[in-house]
């Protein structure tokens, strides 16, 4: 049934303009229809639409898909597509106003230019808020059910662009078609991508429900600054009984960051499709044009006194090719910094102990980060850099309210399932459990590990050694000042005996190398690693947390 609203928007819309052909042949009624039913959804045809998205700072779903995308590169898939709602509204009224159900989709080639068309190809989805504010409904579900297996088949990779609710209640034609809906596919085809191509999630302004619960599949997920993301929008929360909130009042980027949900934090939709790109480009190989800063300056980032902190993402950016560090969830689990890095244009996964942070012990939530970068780099084939500098595992009784057991020992598990190549560098402290857990299990589980000449080793903390096995022998001294000196002397012994070039004599670790040298070691290690194939079956998915 036509509303009187409905029948008054399709009586005042007028026609998008069609371009004149410059052949003198007229074109055929057919012809022309279809390039109507096309130029509807385009933005140069719906200013409304596109002034309320500048209005929020934001892009319209085609532009950011445009951006993404190689110039022409990009094939839509299901553009006719209108909402599943003709027993509501005229047919006019859903081409005008619910252009391609709310879902742009296609494939295009993404940084094509850099790697080749075969490298470059990648499916791109996108939901139009500037329809039917982002919800998903019936045809946009079939659409996105149609991209997903031809996404599988041909192992494209995905980039999905995130914003607007669940589902859509209006669609009335579904009706006697599906009640519930909980029967549909879409969303175990989508998480069944998974571990088999890398998956992009890039979500602006709000984004709940269905949204919300694809999005968290993603293996990465890079956010605006005014996005909110939950799994229950202010309609699910108030009907749930559970009170009325706002849209911003519902995961709101400070808390999505801090928790771990969003990997990367941008400002705009613009520098939301550049990292976006950035990702992606990891994953399609290694580029011939690179520039690196005097590796000289790595001998002098680690301070000379062992208990001044320095910033270990100053030796990441110094260690990798100029401009290549893209770091994933800063705010979340500080202890351990990961993300990707290129080494002479090769990208590799790279993780290291932040000594700004607790002085580098390992939490629950910097082990899960180091154990899902372990499993996206498996996963898709990139090596891995570990760079330690580490006492150990935070120990305590509040640390293991936190489940420390279990979140730790990830790191164990995932390592001991790597069969990409994993290079340890030890740049200052390789202590206890959480040292080996940075070296794949162990310091001979690595390809290689080495050291650098400020590298010092021990089974626990030195002082803490010392404390524990002496605690008799430093009991037994009356004399404060005897016993100080008496446990300088231990630690002095201690240190000596842990400096990274006698462990090197006694071939616990592989080398001490001067910091300098540090790609040089690197790339000859990848070189002699043999090209591993690709698993056809039983590819690893990769852990949403």
């Amino acid at each position: 049934m036509k509303t009187s609203k409905d029948k008054e928007g399709a009586a005042g819309k007028s026609s998008p303009p069609v371009k004149k052909e410059t052949d003198t042949n007229p074109i055929r009624p057919e012809l022309t229809e279809m390039i109507h039913r096309h130029a509807f959804g385009l933005d140069e045809n719906r200013p409304d639409a596109v002034a309320k998205r500048q209005q929020k700072n934001q892009r319209t779903a085609r532009a950011n898909v445009d951006d993404l995308c190689d110039t022409g590169r990009f094939i839509e898939y299901g553009a006719l597509a209108i909402a599943a709602q003709r027993g509501r509204r005229s047919v006019e009224d859903l081409i005008s106003k619910t252009p391609a159900d709310g879902l742009i989709a296609g494939i295009g080639s993404v940084n094509g230019s850099f790697f080749g068309e075969d490298k470059a190809r990648c499916m791109v989805m996108a939901y139009d808020y500037t329809v039917l504010a982002g919800t998903q409904g019936y045809f946009n579900h079939k659409k996105m059910d149609r991209m997903l297996k031809l996404a599988h088949e041909q192992k494209l990779p995905l980039v999905f662009f995130a914003e607007g609710g669940g589902g859509r209640p209006g669609d009335i034609d579904a009706i006697g078609i599906m009640t519930a809906g909980l029967d549909l596919s879409t969303f175990g085809s989508f998480a069944k991508l998974s571990g088999r191509v890398p998956m992009v999630g890039v979500v602006s302004g709000p984004c709940f429900a269905g949204n919300a619960a694809l999005l968290g599949c993603c293996d990465v997920i890079i956010a605006t600054n005014n996005s909110n993301i939950g799994m229950g929008g202010p309609v699910m929360i108030e009907g749930g009984g559970l009170g009325i909130f706002k849209p911003e009042e519902i995961g709101p980027i400070d808390v999505q960051t801090q928790n771990g949900v969003v990997d990367i934090e941008v400002a705009d939709d613009t520098e939301a499709v550049a990292v976006a790109k950035k990702y992606l480009s990891y994953f399609q190989g290694t580029t011939s044009k690179w520039e690196a800063a005097d590796q000289l300056c790595l001998r002098d980032l680690i301070p000379e006194n062992s208990k001044r902190a320095y910033n270990v993402r100053t030796v990441i950016k110094a260690m990798a090719d100029t401009d290549s560090f893209l770091e994933l969830r800063p705010k979340f689990g500080p202890g351990i910094i990961t993300g990707f890095i290129r080494i002479e244009g090769r990208p590799f996964g790279v993780m290291a102990n932040n000594c700004m942070h607790m002085a580098g012990a390992i939490e629950a939530e910097g082990a899960d980060k180091a154990a899902r970068l372990m499993q996206l780099c498996n996963a898709h084939g990139l090596p891995i850099l570990s760079l330690c500098d580490t006492p150990g595992f935070m120990v305590g009784p509040e640390i293991e309210k936190r489940a420390q057991v279990r979140h730790v020992c990830r790191m164990f598990v995932n390592g001991s399932h790597v069969t990409v190549p994993y290079f340890t560098v030890v740049l200052r402290r390789g202590y206890g459990l959480g040292a080996m857990a940075m070296a794949k299990g162990g310091f001979h589980e690595s390809f290689f590990t080495a050291a650098w000449p400020t590298g010092e080793f021990g089974a626990m903390g030195l002082e803490g050694a010392i404390k524990a096995g002496f605690k008799k022998e430093l009991a037994a001294i009356a004399d404060q000042q005897e016993r100080e000196k008496f446990y300088e002397l231990l630690l002095a012994q201690l240190r000596e005996r842990g400096k990274a070039v006698n462990i090197a004599s006694y071939l616990e670790i592989d080398s001490v190398i001067d910091p300098a040298d540090t790609r040089k070691w690197i790339m000859q290690g990848i070189k002699s690693v043999p090209a591993q194939k690709s698993p056809e079956a039983g590819h690893s998915f990769i852990d949403p947390w």
